[in-house]
């Protein structure tokens, strides 16, 4: 069991600090964090100069500006911000000029996508990865979704160069955020989230999960998503350029609010939505922040991001209602799971996914998503607690901000410490 500690940074990390204040105070300026100066990097490492539909602008100067007024980098802080943004550019870069020269990607036809949509700690890895199990089903990889260009136009092995880029870069993340492992396995060949997807827009909850951006996390709340699922829609057209696809697999917590940006890109998109106690949730949620925060800064705040993750995840799953509401004739697009229930009987819940939305469930799968509970006991890579006061927050207001989310899908009080 991991205990519920605020993390702190490996020791390799305070040393690079160390030496980046020494830097500065002999007058090196350090890494630059305006939009202007990344963009003129990251043209410059892919020696290209066309980024697509620049509407991420907007997105980025807010983001970026943010970063540099808001986030308390460490000196290390500034130089992982700045890979992240530039790496993030560049492949912007690399798949607009791919898809200049490969005109059958634009031509691709995304068919009724199916997405996993709820609160991390609420089962919606268990049920993205059962229902990657079945072959008609395909789940964006970890190396694909970070290394996109080119499309490849098969599945790649763990000794391919791609993938072992992906995994020595999932490595050096899980070195410099130890805890990070128990809360959210991630590796190359492990099916990834959207919010990686979403990050190619610029718009994406994958930003305030590394760095402390109240500004830009604000206005995502306020974004109608539309250009985020344009770029992810084309991200899945890119993929599958060169690789048959069925139908895909997809998850993320960035899709709880978005229900219309979703339908108006996927018109016919099937959603599961999984549902838990947030009593159970927030404070595992928000050490998952900590753990990612504590990479680029020294200053953590740690009451500040049970604070934040609080307000804006309510925010998010009270629009999610609320666009639901809107549109009645929409209804039949999602179905709602309990975690208790998902948990509890993994494979009837699959199964009533399949017919709820009419679909096929052969043996074949059956026994590949029995053998996968076989081989992936859930906290495997071990337990991780952390109690809300850890964070700042009381029961009552976690009970209070939630209130009319859990009275209007009937969410029960659950016992027992959040895991």
């Amino acid at each position: 069991m991991v205990s519920a500690q605020v993390p702190r940074r490996p020791g390799g990390l305070r040393a690079i600090d160390v030496f980046g204040r020494g830097l500065s105070r002999i007058g090196w300026g350090g890494f630059r964090l305006d939009a202007e100066s990344l963009i003129e990097s990251a043209c410059k490492e892919a020696r290209l100069s066309d980024l697509g539909d620049e509407s991420f602008m907007p997105a980025f100067k807010i983001l970026t500006e943010s970063l540099q007024s808001e986030a308390r980098l460490s000196p290390f802080g500034r130089y992982f911000a700045k890979r992240q943004f530039v790496e993030v550019l560049m492949h912007r870069l690399r798949m607009t000029d791919y898809r200049k020269g490969h005109p059958e990607v634009s031509q691709q036809v995304i068919r009724r996508p199916l997405l996993v949509l709820g609160l991390p700690r609420t089962g919606t890895t268990l049920l993205y990865e059962l229902l990657a199990q079945d072959p008609v089903h395909r789940a964006p990889l970890s190396w694909e979704l970070d290394d996109p260009c080119p499309a490849s136009e098969r599945p790649l092995a763990a000794d391919h160069p791609r993938v072992v880029r992906c995994e020595k870069r999932m490595s050096a993340l899980r070195s410099m955020a130890p805890g990070f492992q128990a809360i959210h396995p991630i590796g190359a060949l492990l099916p990834q989230e959207c919010l990686v997807a979403t990050a190619y827009a610029l718009h994406s909850v994958r930003f305030e999960l590394c760095f402390d951006i109240p500004t830009y996390q604000r206005w995502l709340t306020q974004q109608d998503m539309g250009f985020a699922y344009q770029t992810h829609f084309e991200i899945l057209q890119h993929l599958q350029s060169r690789q048959k696809t069925e139908r895909w697999v997809l998850k993320s917590p960035g899709h709880l609010g978005t229900f219309d940006a979703i339908l108006n890109q996927y018109p016919d998109a099937m959603m599961v939505q999984t549902h838990r106690d947030p009593q159970k949730v927030i404070p595992s949620l928000a050490s998952l922040y900590a753990n990612m925060r504590s990479i680029a800064t020294e200053d953590l705040q740690i009451e500040r991001i049970g604070r934040q993750v609080l307000e804006t995840w309510s925010c998010y799953l009270e629009d999610g209602i609320r666009k639901r509401i809107e549109r009645p004739n929409k209804a039949h697009h999602i179905l709602d799971i309990q975690f208790e229930e998902l948990v509890r009987n993994p494979i009837d819940t699959v199964k009533s996914v399949y017919r709820y939305f009419d679909l096929t469930l052969t043996s074949e799968t059956l026994e590949r998503m029995r053998a996968y509970l076989v081989t992936h006991v859930r906290h495997r890579h071990g337990v991780h607690r952390y109690e809300m006061e850890t964070f700042g927050l009381e029961p009552g207001e976690i009970e209070s901000a939630f209130k009319h989310y859990c009275d209007h899908f009937d969410i029960r009080p659950e016992e027992g410490p959040p895991t």
